[in-house]
């Protein structure tokens, strides 16, 4: 006779996202006692953790933190399985990072991971522990953070029972302009880029490996379409400021308003887009 109850195992499922008959069998070996079954649960996790390596972790969440408008974080945690990443444990780990960003500052991914998170234990233990608990692959994919100047976040999902997918932070220099205005075209701008990823902020960030390798491709294409000879010069350059329209984020139609550019809205704002991270879980 099982010496626990169906009440006891839905609170070692929400402690650690393990499913139903891991629960109950770590329950039976502990009879019944609930903390116990949790270190059982970890133990074996810890122990499939390296059959895991080799696992897609294509799933998962895109956090964001922000302080007063002027610190702003995003981070991507990647599991398996939806059914994980839409868990409150698997969401309350990639926010404990997101915090524990915004207090550190790490330089990058490498540092992160080595960082301690809680005494004793990195960051890179606390998602090996968090790979034990929720039986899945679990990896921390990257992070922005942004802290000089006007941050915003937007965080969108692509399916009402799942965390966000996509998250976007973005700053802007307001050069006098109040926040309650800069808050209105943050968002309407964080949205736009959800919406429309660009590659770029603007066109001089563009390589001229990358402008000239459109050239080639646009020219070859019309010579395969058979455009006139005469025509050529400007069919390529028609065809390179579409790539830059498509690519670079100041010179999208805005989502909002497509008889306006990105930069117009920004420019009609007086605030200026110093730059922006776009994730989107998986890609």
């Amino acid at each position: 006779m099982a010496n626990f109850t169906a009440a006891d195992v839905k609170k070692l499922r929400e402690l650690t996202g393990a499913g139903m008959m891991d629960c109950k069998n770590a329950l039976g070996d502990a009879e019944g006692d609930v903390e116990k079954a949790v270190e059982i649960l970890r133990v074996k996790g810890q122990k499939g953790v390296a059959k895991r390596e080799g696992r897609s972790a294509s799933n998962g969440a895109v956090v964001a933190l922000l302080e007063d408008a002027r610190t702003g974080v995003l981070v991507e945690l990647n599991c398996e399985t939806d059914f994980v990443a839409k868990g409150d444990r698997f969401v309350d780990v990639a926010n404990a990072i997101a915090k524990h960003v915004a207090a550190t500052k790490p330089a990058d991914i490498e540092a992160l991971l080595a960082s301690e998170i809680e005494a004793g234990k990195t960051v890179q233990a606390f998602v090996d522990e968090a790979n034990a608990t929720l039986g899945e692959k679990i990896v921390l994919s990257r992070f922005a953070q942004y802290d000089d100047g006007y941050v915003a976040s937007y965080l969108h999902r692509t399916s009402p029972d799942l965390p966000p997918q996509i998250g976007v932070l973005v700053e802007l220099a307001q050069e006098g302009v109040p926040d309650d205005v800069t808050a209105v075209v943050a968002k309407d701008v964080a949205q736009h880029i959800a919406a429309f990823p660009a590659k770029y902020l603007s066109r001089e960030e563009v390589s001229e490996e990358t402008v000239e390798n459109e050239r080639r491709i646009a020219e070859a294409t019309a010579r395969e379409e058979g455009k006139p000879e005469a025509a050529l010069p400007k069919i390529v350059e028609g065809r390179l400021n579409g790539f830059f329209k498509e690519n670079v984020l100041l010179e999208q139609a805005f989502a909002k308003d497509n008889k306006k550019t990105v930069s117009k809205v920004l420019e009609e704002a007086g605030v200026t887009l110093k730059r922006f991270t776009r994730f989107r879980v998986g890609v």
